[in-house]
């Protein structure tokens, strides 16, 4: 999932610190894919986890895997958004 060079943005819906990277990414116009895993079937949860893991073994959120994965930051950590895309 996290490939082509997008920025996907792995979360969960009711995280504090996942809503403010959202909100973060939306003032800025960064374009990313959002995959909230408390909103989805347990199946399609276990699946996402294995591509969670790829990038961020202790599974925490947000996980934002940043263009296919040139960069990973976890939780909410403003200076690293604001490095990683000139912002």
């Amino acid at each position: 999932m996290a490939d082509e060079k997008k920025n996907v943005l792995f979360a969960l819906s009711t995280c504090p610190a996942c809503k403010k990277t959202k909100a973060m990414l939306d003032k800025n116009n960064i374009q990313y894919i959002l995959t909230e895993l408390d909103l989805i079937d347990i199946d399609s949860r276990d699946k996402l986890l294995v591509q969670v893991r790829k990038y961020n073994d202790r599974e925490t959120f947000p996980t934002l895997v940043v263009r296919g994965g040139e960069r990973v930051i976890i939780g909410y950590d403003e200076n690293a958004l604001k490095e990683v895309f000139g912002i």
